[in-house]
This record gives structure tokens, sequence and C-alpha cells, in this order.
């Protein structure tokens, strides 16, 4: 479905292609004692590129960035990298550095073989988009960067915007934004940006869906991974302008399947990692003290699948 651009220079129309259409999130796989799963994230990598993602994107939600050393997010970008082996993009991702950090991070994960950094700086104490700006232009200077716009939750609409603009206007190696806002933010973001950036939805395919007239290029995809011939119908749709079987897809499908997983006790997230169990790729469990799927969820979330014709 989706053709790969070979990396031979990172430019704004490369990291656009590999960023287009449905992009696996890496959900870092555990074993039930808590240690990571490296066969699993192999399995998941694999899937993932035969799905037809053309990136593999690692973030510090998704991927457990927050329960995981700094050595352990190295080693999983590592084991990423040599997995992907140039079959898709690799988007590497930190958490929270501060500037200097952040720096000697990039240069860690581009010897690894990252192609763009999802750069998570600290949103609060007191830094205005001027010093957000300017972390962005510094690690840039390293490697091509890519922003996450949760950073910006909780402020202002302005103060996202004005920090994108000043980023851009400080430096032409910030080539995409990954988009976690919505709301009214996201549309005026992709309105103003659209032709200076890579732009994807993060969450569902709704948010895709609304982004779409605004310049939205993708939007992560669990189904990518999970049962790809889902992704590439609603893609097929996108691409055609089907906007019927776009509409059908995501709320006979996607909507009511984030609602079903959002109400079991161990969390939606734990129903995603429990997708990973039911199709065979990994073992559902996450690292204490975060709760996994239960034997019932589990067995409910199949029933779920399999009578919508999903497993």
């Amino acid at each position: 479905m989706n053709v790969y651009a070979q990396i031979n220079c990172m430019d704004l129309d490369t990291v656009r292609h590999n960023l287009t259409g449905p992009l696996a999130s890496i959900r870092v796989p555990f074993d039930r004692e808590g240690a990571i799963d490296d066969t699993g994230l192999r399995r998941y990598i694999d899937a993932s590129i035969e799905g037809g993602s053309r990136s593999i994107i690692l973030t510090a939600g998704n991927s457990h960035y927050h329960c995981l050393s700094d050595e352990e997010i190295l080693h999983v970008t590592r084991l990423t990298c040599e997995q992907t082996a140039k079959q898709a993009m690799v988007v590497a991702a930190d958490r929270f550095h501060a500037t200097t950090r952040a720096i000697a991070f990039a240069r860690e994960v581009k010897a690894l073989g990252a192609d763009i950094l999802m750069c998570m700086p600290p949103p609060w104490g007191g830094s205005g988009p001027e010093e957000m700006a300017e972390h962005y232009a510094a690690v840039a200077k390293v490697m091509p960067v890519m922003i996450v716009t949760n950073v910006f939750h909780n402020l202002p609409v302005t103060f996202g915007l004005d920090t994108i603009r000043l980023a851009l206007d400080n430096s032409d190696r910030i080539l995409a934004v990954k988009d976690d806002i919505g709301g009214t933010f996201a549309p005026r973001m992709c309105a103003e940006f659209h032709d200076r950036m890579a732009i994807f939805a993060g969450g569902a395919k709704e948010n895709h869906l609304k982004l779409l007239p605004f310049g939205c290029d993708g939007y992560m995809s669990m189904f990518v991974t999970f049962n790809p011939p889902h992704a590439t119908r609603y893609w097929q749709a996108v691409t055609t302008g089907d906007r019927a079987t776009m509409h059908e897809i995501v709320f006979a499908y996607d909507a009511p399947l984030f609602g079903f997983m959002s109400g079991f006790a161990s969390s939606c997230n734990a129903g995603q990692h429990g997708l990973i169990e039911l199709y065979g790729i990994a073992k559902r469990w996450r690292r204490k003290p975060h709760a996994s799927a239960s034997d019932e969820e589990l067995d409910r979330l199949a029933g779920f699948l399999a009578k919508r014709g999903l497993l």
C-alpha cells in the first residue's frame, strides 16, 4: 500500500511522504515480570511495516517512556532502528529534556540510525514561545526535529502557534508536527503551517478526519499494525474523497472501539496492549504499577472485535 521514500537527505518532501497515510506508533511490549520483550517488539515493527506504515514512531506516551530508564529508551531506539533496517522512517523521541540534554540525546539517536527526533521540552516553569522555539532550533542543528503539540496543553492557543511560527523562522530543519490537542488549536495550526511542515494527527482516525480540510498528511493508526485491511480501506477512501466510507469506518468501528476500551477498569491503554496479544504479536502485559487487561477484559475485547469482523 505505502512505499517508503528512501532517505538520502532529510527534506520536507521526504518527511511528508513518510508521514502520509496510516502510521504505526510503537507500544513497547513487556513480559509478565515487566521486562522489555525484545522479540515482541521486533514482531510489532515487522507487522507495522508489512501493514503499510511508512514510518515507525516512538513516542513518550505510547512507548511507555514514563516507566523506562534512559538506558532502556536508548535500547528500544537501537532495536527499532535495527529492525526497521531502512524499510521505514524511524522517529525517535525524547521526554522533557532540558536543551543541553536534548542535544546530547539527539546525537545518540542519530548515531543509532534514527531519521527525525520528536522533541518534548518541559512545558512548564515559565518557558515562553521564544525559549521553546530556541530549544527546537538548537536540537535541529544536530538532526531534523518534529514538534509534538501536547506540550501546549492548557496553554493559550496563541502560545503554540507563536512557538511553531518562531521555530520555523529560526530553523529550516524543523520539518513535522504530531498533533495531540485537536480542538480549535489544531485546525488553525494546519491552516497556517501545513505548507511548511508535515502534519499528522495523533489519537484516532476521528482526529484525522476533522483536520483533513485544513491540511493533514497522516494519522496514528492502531490497525496498520493489528488489522491492515481496515487501515487500507480508510486510506483508500481518503485518497478517493469517499467521505461516506470514511465516516462509516470512523463511527462504526474506530470510535466504538476506543469507547469500548475506555470502559476497562485497567484503562484504555491496557486494552490497546490487549490488542497486541489478540493479534498474536506479543503479550498484553504493562510494567507495574500499571494494570494490565484482565482475562475477562481480553475476552470481551475479542468478542467486540469478532462481532465487527475485525478479528
